[in-house]
Protein backbone atom coordinates (compact mmCIF):
# COMPACT_ATOMS: atom_id res chain seq x y z
CA UNK A 1 0.00 0.00 0.00
CA UNK A 2 1.27 3.44 -0.89
CA UNK A 3 2.76 5.27 2.13
CA UNK A 4 0.98 8.55 1.40
CA UNK A 5 -2.42 6.81 1.19
CA UNK A 6 -1.78 4.87 4.42
CA UNK A 7 -0.88 8.06 6.25
CA UNK A 8 -3.74 9.95 4.65
CA UNK A 9 -6.24 7.29 5.74
CA UNK A 10 -5.05 7.26 9.34
CA UNK A 11 -4.83 11.05 9.51
CA UNK A 12 -8.33 11.58 8.20
CA UNK A 13 -9.79 9.06 10.64
CA UNK A 14 -7.92 10.47 13.62
CA UNK A 15 -8.64 14.09 12.79
CA UNK A 16 -12.32 13.30 12.49
CA UNK A 17 -12.29 11.59 15.87
CA UNK A 18 -10.49 14.48 17.46
CA UNK A 19 -12.76 17.07 15.88
CA UNK A 20 -9.79 18.79 14.32
CA UNK A 21 -10.35 18.27 10.63
CA UNK A 22 -9.36 20.94 8.17
CA UNK A 23 -11.97 22.24 5.73
CA UNK A 24 -12.28 19.47 3.20
CA UNK A 25 -14.66 18.10 0.62
CA UNK A 26 -12.67 14.98 -0.15
CA UNK A 27 -13.11 11.47 1.12
CA UNK A 28 -10.73 9.69 -1.23
CA UNK A 29 -7.96 9.62 1.38
CA UNK A 30 -9.25 6.20 2.30
CA UNK A 31 -8.56 4.60 -1.08
CA UNK A 32 -5.91 1.93 -0.66
CA UNK A 33 -4.80 1.98 -4.30
CA UNK A 34 -3.36 5.37 -5.37
CA UNK A 35 -3.78 4.57 -9.05
CA UNK A 36 -6.86 5.83 -10.86
CA UNK A 37 -7.55 4.53 -14.34
CA UNK A 38 -8.26 7.90 -15.92
CA UNK A 39 -6.44 11.02 -16.97
CA UNK A 40 -5.79 13.85 -14.53
CA UNK A 41 -8.50 15.98 -16.13
CA UNK A 42 -11.03 13.15 -16.08
CA UNK A 43 -10.19 12.40 -12.45
CA UNK A 44 -10.85 16.02 -11.49
CA UNK A 45 -14.02 16.13 -13.56
CA UNK A 46 -15.32 12.93 -11.97
CA UNK A 47 -15.05 14.43 -8.47
CA UNK A 48 -17.65 17.11 -7.56
CA UNK A 49 -15.12 18.67 -5.17
CA UNK A 50 -13.28 20.07 -8.19
CA UNK A 51 -16.20 21.32 -10.29
CA UNK A 52 -15.17 24.98 -9.95
CA UNK A 53 -11.54 24.20 -10.80
CA UNK A 54 -12.56 22.16 -13.85
CA UNK A 55 -14.75 25.05 -14.99
CA UNK A 56 -11.73 27.36 -14.89
CA UNK A 57 -9.57 24.80 -16.70
CA UNK A 58 -12.18 24.57 -19.44
CA UNK A 59 -12.55 28.33 -19.77
CA UNK A 60 -8.77 28.77 -19.88
CA UNK A 61 -8.32 26.02 -22.48
CA UNK A 62 -5.55 24.26 -20.55
CA UNK A 63 -7.01 20.74 -20.50
CA UNK A 64 -4.14 19.38 -22.59
CA UNK A 65 -1.60 20.87 -20.19
CA UNK A 66 -3.41 19.33 -17.23
CA UNK A 67 -3.29 15.99 -19.03
CA UNK A 68 0.42 16.21 -19.73
CA UNK A 69 3.12 14.34 -17.86
CA UNK A 70 2.88 16.72 -14.92
CA UNK A 71 2.32 16.98 -11.19
CA UNK A 72 -0.79 19.03 -10.52
CA UNK A 73 -1.65 20.70 -7.22
CA UNK A 74 -5.45 20.75 -7.25
CA UNK A 75 -7.58 23.32 -5.43
CA UNK A 76 -11.00 22.32 -4.08
CA UNK A 77 -14.22 24.23 -4.64
CA UNK A 78 -13.78 25.92 -1.29
CA UNK A 79 -10.52 27.56 -2.38
CA UNK A 80 -11.83 28.53 -5.81
CA UNK A 81 -15.13 29.89 -4.51
CA UNK A 82 -13.40 32.07 -1.90
CA UNK A 83 -11.23 33.51 -4.67
CA UNK A 84 -14.36 34.33 -6.69
CA UNK A 85 -15.90 35.95 -3.60
CA UNK A 86 -12.78 38.08 -3.13
CA UNK A 87 -12.97 39.18 -6.76
CA UNK A 88 -16.64 40.05 -6.31
CA UNK A 89 -15.91 42.15 -3.20
CA UNK A 90 -13.24 43.99 -5.19
CA UNK A 91 -15.79 44.72 -7.90
CA UNK A 92 -18.38 45.87 -5.35
CA UNK A 93 -15.87 48.35 -3.95
CA UNK A 94 -14.91 49.56 -7.43
CA UNK A 95 -18.52 50.09 -8.53
CA UNK A 96 -20.00 50.98 -5.15
CA UNK A 97 -22.79 48.50 -5.96
CA UNK A 98 -23.44 45.80 -3.36
CA UNK A 99 -26.08 44.19 -5.59
CA UNK A 100 -23.80 43.62 -8.53
CA UNK A 101 -24.09 40.20 -10.16
CA UNK A 102 -20.61 38.71 -10.26
CA UNK A 103 -19.86 35.01 -10.73
CA UNK A 104 -16.98 32.80 -11.76
CA UNK A 105 -17.90 33.51 -15.38
CA UNK A 106 -17.56 37.24 -14.81
CA UNK A 107 -13.80 36.92 -14.36
CA UNK A 108 -11.88 37.51 -17.62
CA UNK A 109 -9.92 34.44 -18.76
CA UNK A 110 -6.78 36.50 -19.40
CA UNK A 111 -6.60 37.37 -15.69
CA UNK A 112 -6.25 33.78 -14.51
CA UNK A 113 -5.14 31.52 -17.37
CA UNK A 114 -1.40 31.92 -16.80
CA UNK A 115 -1.84 31.75 -13.03
CA UNK A 116 -3.26 28.22 -13.35
CA UNK A 117 0.17 27.19 -14.63
CA UNK A 118 1.70 27.82 -11.19
CA UNK A 119 0.03 24.58 -10.04
CA UNK A 120 1.61 22.48 -12.82
CA UNK A 121 5.08 20.93 -12.67
CA UNK A 122 6.78 18.80 -15.31
CA UNK A 123 7.26 15.17 -14.37
CA UNK A 124 6.11 13.26 -11.33
CA UNK A 125 6.82 14.85 -7.95
CA UNK A 126 5.94 12.31 -5.28
CA UNK A 127 6.63 11.80 -1.62
CA UNK A 128 9.68 9.72 -2.53
CA UNK A 129 11.22 12.75 -4.29
CA UNK A 130 10.76 15.11 -1.36
CA UNK A 131 12.54 15.94 1.89
CA UNK A 132 11.90 17.99 5.00
CA UNK A 133 14.27 20.69 3.78
CA UNK A 134 12.47 20.93 0.46
CA UNK A 135 13.46 22.20 -2.94
CA UNK A 136 12.52 25.09 -5.22
CA UNK A 137 10.78 23.79 -8.36
CA UNK A 138 10.06 25.51 -11.67
CA UNK A 139 6.42 25.37 -12.68
CA UNK A 140 4.80 25.73 -16.10
CA UNK A 141 4.41 29.49 -15.70
CA UNK A 142 8.14 30.04 -15.48
CA UNK A 143 10.05 32.74 -13.64
CA UNK A 144 8.14 35.33 -11.62
CA UNK A 145 9.79 38.46 -10.19
CA UNK A 146 10.70 37.95 -6.53
CA UNK A 147 8.63 34.75 -6.28
CA UNK A 148 9.49 31.04 -6.25
CA UNK A 149 7.72 27.85 -5.21
CA UNK A 150 8.95 25.42 -2.58
CA UNK A 151 7.73 21.83 -2.33
CA UNK A 152 8.69 19.84 0.73
CA UNK A 153 7.53 17.52 3.49
CA UNK A 154 6.25 19.16 6.68
CA UNK A 155 6.49 16.91 9.71
CA UNK A 156 3.83 17.04 12.39
CA UNK A 157 4.43 15.24 15.69
CA UNK A 158 2.59 14.63 18.96
CA UNK A 159 -0.90 14.85 17.46
CA UNK A 160 -1.86 11.29 16.78
CA UNK A 161 -1.76 9.55 20.19
CA UNK A 162 -0.36 6.04 19.94
CA UNK A 163 -1.18 5.43 16.29
CA UNK A 164 1.70 7.38 14.76
CA UNK A 165 4.67 9.28 16.13
CA UNK A 166 4.60 11.71 13.22
CA UNK A 167 2.99 12.48 9.89
CA UNK A 168 4.74 14.07 6.92
CA UNK A 169 2.44 16.27 4.86
CA UNK A 170 3.38 17.33 1.36
CA UNK A 171 3.60 21.09 1.63
CA UNK A 172 3.35 23.72 -1.11
CA UNK A 173 4.79 27.15 -0.37
CA UNK A 174 4.87 30.39 -2.31
CA UNK A 175 8.20 31.96 -1.39
CA UNK A 176 8.31 35.74 -1.55
CA UNK A 177 11.82 37.15 -1.77
CA UNK A 178 13.75 34.65 0.38
CA UNK A 179 12.64 31.53 2.23
CA UNK A 180 11.26 32.43 5.67
CA UNK A 181 12.68 29.23 7.17
CA UNK A 182 16.19 30.37 6.23
CA UNK A 183 15.92 33.80 7.83
CA UNK A 184 17.67 34.09 11.19
CA UNK A 185 14.77 35.97 12.78
CA UNK A 186 11.52 35.40 10.81
CA UNK A 187 9.68 37.92 13.02
CA UNK A 188 11.52 40.68 11.16
CA UNK A 189 9.95 39.76 7.80
CA UNK A 190 7.33 42.31 6.66
CA UNK A 191 3.83 40.88 6.29
CA UNK A 192 3.83 41.47 2.54
CA UNK A 193 6.99 39.37 2.18
CA UNK A 194 5.96 36.44 4.35
CA UNK A 195 5.79 33.08 2.62
CA UNK A 196 2.38 31.49 2.08
CA UNK A 197 2.45 27.82 2.97
CA UNK A 198 -0.23 25.12 2.67
CA UNK A 199 -0.35 21.37 3.24
CA UNK A 200 -1.93 18.83 0.92
CA UNK A 201 -4.93 17.07 2.41
CA UNK A 202 -4.54 14.19 -0.05
CA UNK A 203 -1.38 13.30 -1.92
CA UNK A 204 0.03 10.79 -4.34
CA UNK A 205 -2.96 10.21 -6.63
CA UNK A 206 -1.49 8.53 -9.70
CA UNK A 207 -3.50 9.09 -12.87
CA UNK A 208 -2.79 7.64 -16.29
CA UNK A 209 -1.06 10.89 -17.26
CA UNK A 210 0.50 12.31 -14.09
CA UNK A 211 0.24 12.93 -10.36
CA UNK A 212 -2.31 14.88 -8.35
CA UNK A 213 -1.86 16.40 -4.89
CA UNK A 214 -4.91 18.06 -3.36
CA UNK A 215 -4.29 21.25 -1.39
CA UNK A 216 -6.25 21.61 1.84
CA UNK A 217 -9.35 23.75 2.14
CA UNK A 218 -7.47 26.64 3.72
CA UNK A 219 -5.68 27.31 0.43
CA UNK A 220 -7.42 29.98 -1.62
CA UNK A 221 -6.79 29.87 -5.35
CA UNK A 222 -3.67 31.74 -6.47
CA UNK A 223 -2.71 32.35 -2.82
CA UNK A 224 -5.23 35.19 -2.82
CA UNK A 225 -5.52 37.12 0.45
CA UNK A 226 -8.03 39.85 -0.47
CA UNK A 227 -11.00 40.40 1.87
CA UNK A 228 -14.11 38.30 1.28
CA UNK A 229 -16.44 40.54 3.30
CA UNK A 230 -17.18 44.25 3.14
Amino acid sequence: MNQSIIKGTICVALLLLLGACKKSYLTDGGVSNPNVNMTTYDYLKSNPSFSSLVHLIDRAGVKDLVNGNITFFAVTNYGVDEWVTARRIRKVIQTNDENIVYTIDSIPVNTFRDSLLTYMYDGKITRDNLSLSGKIYDNKLGAEPNVSYLIKLRRVTNQYTSYLDHVDYINYTKVIAQRDDQVLDPTTIPTAEQDKSYDCQTSGIITTTGVVHVLDGFHRLFFNTEPITL
